[in-house]
């Protein structure tokens, strides 16, 4: 639809509501707002309208405002107290100096009816904005001492700056999960996932995926630390609110498979690292040089790794790489004296051997040399000296619950 039929059929639009479900009490928290058209029969979205820049920005805001006051009034006619997630265009935001005056003062005609600020949340587009951020993190900052929530929306998609988001300091960061396709996660999108979860964490803001279709993106969303979920597998957009505890039963039920699976998981890589330790113990305890118990070893672990080497407490490599290639195993002395100390949780792992006298199995990580995915067993063999075995792809896969 073009502008000037979205503007002559104003009559017709009507507020939609998506619930956003909580993951800590797994019920309704809030209703992100959305504009709808109904030409008929048929209910067409304004997303299309509202994501066009060459649309004047005065045509946005009445447009947006008029249903803006719609959802306000249904809200306090339903005596609701969930939270409404609103979306607002930084742009605009910044270039009309009178849209958050207006915005604010047509929010104080609620409160009397129940509509709080503490209850609204601006949704904005970090990376559509155009202006000075500083200047926009000044109004989030005035924004927030009046009780208004802020959500970075689209967090990971187009040229979103995790530096920029940060700079801003929003109380949530909302992100689509859509980009995940089929019933299986790659360990890319993974790990993708895994480093915005610690952003949010390091940060203190709250993470909401939205675009949740299947079961597949909620447990994404669960592993990752999602506290809040949205999308058309949990609940579709309607005129009208839910039940806020429409969802519970669904989630409790899905959650206990999850735990169960995440357990399995867990139990097998436990018992996977006993038995490393327990085979690797009697060979550690004999008294052989670097070499000899590298060769001993690649032997014994044959079936299991395809690279071993042997680090001091510092990073500092003291034995050549013994590669297996081609069934048989290579001595390359080129790596004595490398420092792999850089290496994320080099030093942490060192100190939880030294501590607990036992191997550590990593996390699944993309190998430089290979490029694929491996697991590495770290294992304490005195206190200055720790070996190290590269496990494969082949082996992961063929063992319950390694792969991921």
């Amino acid at each position: 639809m073009d502008a000037l039929e979205v503007l002559m059929n104003k009559d017709k639009i009507i507020p939609y509501f998506q619930p956003i479900v909580s993951a800590t009490k797994q019920r309704v928290m809030g209703y992100e707002i959305l504009g709808r058209i109904q030409l008929g029969e048929e209910v067409i979205s304004l997303g299309d309208f509202f994501n066009n820049d060459s649309i004047p920005d005065e045509y946005l805001i009445e447009i947006d405002e008029y249903i803006q006051e719609i959802a306000f009034d249904y809200y306090c006619q339903a005596n609701q107290t969930a939270e409404l997630f609103i979306n607002c265009s930084a742009n605009i935001m910044m270039s009309n100096q009178d849209y958050i005056e207006n915005f604010l003062q047509r929010l104080k005609t609620y409160e009397t009816r129940g509509l709080t600020l503490n209850k609204i949340v601006l949704e904005i587009k970090e990376h559509t904005y155009n202006g000075d951020l500083s200047q926009l993190g000044h109004l989030i900052l005035y924004l927030k001492s009046l009780g208004i929530k802020i959500a970075i929306d689209d967090v990971g998609r187009g040229g979103s700056n995790l530096d920029r988001i940060a700079q801003l300091e929003p109380d949530i960061l909302k992100v689509d999960l859509n980009f995940l396709k089929g019933v299986t996660i790659s360990q890319v999108h993974r790990d993708v996932l895994y480093s915005l979860a610690t952003f949010a964490r390091k940060m203190g803001a709250t993470l909401l995926f939205e675009g949740i279709g299947d079961l597949t993106k909620l447990n994404a969303a669960w592993r990752n630390g999602g506290r809040f979920y949205q999308g058309f597998y949990l609940a579709l957009p309607a005129p009208n609110f839910v039940e806020e505890n429409n969802c519970k039963n669904k989630l409790q039920s899905e959650f206990q498979q999850f735990i169960n699976h995440e357990r399995m998981k867990l139990t097998n890589q436990y018992n996977f690292t006993e038995e490393l330790n327990t085979r690797l113990e009697p060979l550690i305890n004999k008294k052989y040089s670097i070499d000899d118990l590298l060769k001993v070893i690649s032997k014994s672990f044959s079936d299991l790794c395809f690279r071993l080497y042997i680090c001091d407490q510092y990073g500092f490599q003291r034995s050549s790489n013994y590669v297996k290639i081609n069934s048989s195993w290579e001595k390359q002395e080129d790596y004595i004296g490398k420092n792999w100390s850089w290496r994320p949780y080099f030093l942490e792992n060192i100190i939880r051997m030294h501590y607990d006298k036992r191997g550590i199995l990593s996390d699944i990580y993309a190998d430089i040399d290979t490029n694929e995915f491996i697991r590495t067993f770290s294992f304490p063999i005195n206190e200055e000296l720790y070996l190290f075995l590269d496990i494969p792809y082949t082996v992961l896969y063929e063992k319950k619950g390694l792969l991921y």
